[in-house]
């Protein structure tokens, strides 16, 4: 019995070694990976052997809101979806160079081969590029700047509905007719036909298109650390949320709020959605507003014929979060136009100072009724409205001041929170700054000129400004903001004494560049005091560090030259407009994670692309770009992202960045038509190698 037990025991010893050695085996040909029961993993070939570079994505209908996450393939083929909630799904293959695999079902625990579709056709693998690709066709770059509020070279864009075909004659009216379509029709056409003979470019594009023609670039596959990138996505609000922002931590500290809710605003249909992403659950609440409804009619669609899928109220916007986890965004709140009389009042110091009679843009005495405030706190699930501000309000950050800091027309304004909650007394809780140079370099601001005035040694100049994003420095409790326009940044400082003791600067990006930097400007700063730009005709990304400057006042304050030794440029090197060196990317919104929640490192710039379905993260070390790629659904480009650390013992697990599909026409996304869902809360994180777990 014993020689017999002893023998089984060598036999079991020699199977277990055969095991191991198998196991090594399989490893070292790509042909295994562990997996743990929450897990999927193997490996993907073709006809061509292992797949590198593809993406492996797992999609669920099992949870309480559909849920997909999407991995990238190693240098063998290998591949490992971590960390599933319980759930059926299916999962399939994507990449360039391919057509979509079939879809295969699997469970959480599985090891899944996996067999990839090679393109049989050039034709074939375009259908899966990013729309750049498609919009580089055109030999103008006249998509950037005609329309930036959805992509252009996505299948809904690069072929033109039956419905509309049918009734012109020729391409030209058929994009006359369909720009003039749909809830956004009146002003999407006014700004199409303002092209005049450049809509003919359109034209020709999608002739092109028709006879079969493909685009001249093909994107590359993912390489070094983008095969890393995890990214999660769950459907959440309504199919017709569109121009959405997200928040799920306070900018200042990603520890706030961990594993909490999640919010997203959309200003097309007034609804607050919140994502609970450990139930992997959404809920949708109705923002409330007094404000008349807007578009109660809707020009006839393609898609939703006489629907006025856009009818609302509060047009909420540009959510952000505080230190106690209460959720601010703007909407529209008044019943009438008009501003509160202390806006204008001389018992007030700001009014008294630069009024906001005829200077705060829309609902500053105007036709158009403007944003105001208001915010949710998630623990009574009430909204709080502040509908006497004295500016039209719209992207917002959060200071080291708990102010909440906002661009205006020449203006930066702000809302100081810790004496809103002590008072409730909107005119003592709110102030702004116009921009205003030391032009006469003696340290402070007394009397100024205005715009257009000639100057006076003698005097400050007072200089007009955009302020479409605010960035607000992290570390300077005086308050300081910087708001970027076309070709131009300016910094306008509160200090201690607003608004005695407001004072701005402004800085001009140099010439001399490849293309030369143009369009409008986006500014974000990060808790170096460094500022990030993304220009969006040019595309190019620059920094502005104001540490190197040796001038920041005197008359070359007021022109933005008196700095160059403080910009750098860098360019991604996207796909191109035909003859040009224009990208066709339509970069927007930078954002900045201080916090290395996406495991790139602390004070990582980043910024959107409205027309390749990725967020851009540049490293400021080593000067490389890192594209995190949202593959499928196609469609995706984002307004805001925001990192939060969830659990900080756990490595690259317990944290990520958060952003939110943002397009104006979620009906445009791939598979979302009428019937589908394009609105999605995105989930990114970067492991340290493709197969971590």
């Amino acid at each position: 019995m014993r020689s017999r037990g002893k023998s089984n025991l060598m036999r079991a010893a020699a199977v277990a070694v055969c095991v191991a050695a198998s196991w090594a085996w399989l490893n070292a040909q790509g042909g295994a990976v562990p997996t743990d029961a929450d897990d999927i993993g193997g490996v993907v070939t073709s006809a061509k052997g292992p797949e590198a570079g593809v993406w492996v994505i797992a999609e669920t209908t099992s949870l309480p809101t559909k849920f997909a996450r999407i991995v990238v393939t190693d240098d063998q083929g290998r591949y490992l979806i971590p960390d599933l909630p319980r759930g059926n799904y299916e999962v399939f293959v994507r990449g360039y160079g391919l057509v979509d695999s079939a879809r295969q079902p699997a469970k959480p625990g599985q090891q899944l081969a996996l067999k990839a579709q090679v393109a049989p056709t050039p034709a074939a693998a375009a259908q899966y590029y990013p729309a750049a690709y498609w919009a580089g066709m055109m030999d103008k770059p006249v998509a950037g700047c005609a329309l930036a509020c959805h992509q252009i070279g996505n299948k809904a864009t690069r072929e033109i509905p039956a419905s509309i075909t049918k009734a012109v004659k020729t391409s030209l009216e058929a994009w006359d007719r369909r720009t003039a379509t749909g809830p956004s029709g009146p002003g999407m056409f006014a700004n199409f036909k303002r092209l005049g003979a450049d809509r003919e470019a359109f034209a020709t594009w999608t002739d092109r298109v028709a006879k079969g023609e493909v685009p001249r670039q093909a994107p590359a596959r993912p390489t070094g650390v983008e095969r890393n990138i995890v990214v999660s996505l769950w459907d959440w609000g309504t199919k017709f949320d569109g121009r959405t922002d997200a928040a799920a931590s306070d900018l200042r500290n990603a520890n706030v709020n961990p594993n909490g809710g999640v919010y997203m605003v959309s200003r097309s249909d007034d609804v607050l959605t919140i994502l609970d992403p450990v139930e992997n659950s959404a809920q949708v609440l109705k923002v409330p507003s007094n404000a008349p409804v807007v578009d109660a009619k809707s020009p006839p669609s393609a898609y939703w014929e006489n629907e006025a899928i856009w009818r609302r109220q509060a047009e909420p916007r540009s959510v952000a979060m505080d230190a106690s986890g209460r959720v601010w965004l703007t909407a529209r709140l008044r019943e009438k136009p008009g501003l509160p009389a202390f806006c204008t009042s001389q018992t007030n110091k700001f009014a008294r100072y630069y009024s906001a009679a005829t200077r705060a843009g829309r609902g500053g005495g105007g036709a158009d009724i403007g944003r105001q405030l208001t915010y949710f706190d998630s623990k009574t699930r009430q909204f709080t409205p502040i509908a006497d501000t004295c500016f039209t309000l719209d992207h917002n950050q959060m200071g080291p001041d708990d102010h909440l800091y906002f661009g205006a027309d020449n203006a930066v304004w702000w809302m100081d929170t810790t004496t809103w909650d002590k008072t409730k007394n909107a005119e003592a809780s709110q102030g702004w700054c116009p921009a205003i140079v030391d032009t006469n370099a003696d340290g402070r601001i007394t009397e100024w000129t205005e715009p257009g005035a000639p100057a006076d040694p003698k005097k400050d100049q007072r200089v007009e400004f955009g302020c479409y994003q605010v960035g607000v420095d992290p570390n300077n409790k005086n308050g300081v903001a910087w708001c970027g326009d076309n070709v131009r940044l300016t910094r306008v400082e509160r200090g201690p004494n607003p608004p005695e003791t407001c004072k701005a600067e402004v800085y001009r990006p140099p010439t001399g560049q490849t293309p030369e930097i143009s369009g409008a400007g986006h500014a974000t700063i990060d808790g170096q005091g460094v500022v990030w730009m993304i220009w969006r005709g040019s595309q190019h990304l620059t920094s502005f560090d104001r540490r190197k400057c040796k001038v920041t006042n005197g008359p070359a304050a007021a022109t933005g030259q008196g700095c160059p030794e403080g910009w750098t440029v860098h360019l991604l090197g996207g796909p191109t407009y035909a003859g040009t060196n224009i990208e066709a990317d339509m970069t927007y919104l930078p954002q900045v994670d201080r916090h290395d929640t996406l495991s790139l490192g602390k004070d990582v710039p980043l910024y959107g692309t409205v027309n390749t379905d990725m967020l851009v993260a540049f490293l400021p070390e080593s000067r490389r770009f890192v594209t995190l790629r949202v593959p499928y659904p196609m469609g995706f480009f984002s307004r805001s992202a925001n990192g939060r650390i969830d659990d900080s013992k756990t490595g690259w697990k317990g944290k990520g960045l958060w952003s939110s599909f943002s397009s104006y026409a979620p009906w445009h996304v791939e598979g979302a038509g009428t019937m589908g869902h394009g609105s999605k809360a995105v989930k990114f994180q970067v492991r340290p190698n493709p197969l971590a777990k």
